[in-house]
C-alpha cells in the first residue's frame, strides 16, 4: 500500500491533526514504510500455530462473589501523611 500526500492529509483531516503543506510528503514517507513493515508480517508461516485466546474464547477465571469491607482499614490509613483516629485529614480548603 502506498499513500500519497492527498491521502495524508485526509487522515490528518480526520484525525483532527494539523499538519503543514510541507510536512505532507515526510508524513506519506513515514506512514509508508511503517506499512512496509507491517506488510513483512505477511511473510511470516502461521501454519499449525494455534491462535491465541482473545477477549472471545477466553473463559474468565470466576471466584465467589461476596460482599467484604477488605479488614484493611488499618494498612490504608498507614499510608497517610496526616490522620485522626480512623479519618485522613486534609487542610481546610473551606472557610
Amino acid at each position: 500500500m502506498s499513500l500519497d500526500t492527498a491521502t495524508v492529509r485526509r487522515i490528518a483531516r480526520l484525525a483532527r491533526i494539523g499538519i503543514e503543506e510541507n510536512e505532507t510528503e515526510g508524513l506519506a514517507r513515514e506512514l509508508n514504510g511503517i506499512f512496509g513493515w507491517i506488510e513483512q508480517l505477511d511473510e511470516v508461516d502461521v501454519s499449525g500455530v494455534a491462535p491465541m485466546i482473545g477477549t472471545g474464547l477466553a473463559t474468565p477465571r470466576m471466584r465467589e462473589d461476596v460482599v467484604t469491607d477488605g479488614d484493611r482499614r488499618d494498612d490504608v490509613l498507614s499510608n497517610a501523611p496526616d490522620r485522626v483516629d480512623a479519618f485522613f485529614t486534609v487542610p481546610k480548603v473551606v472557610e
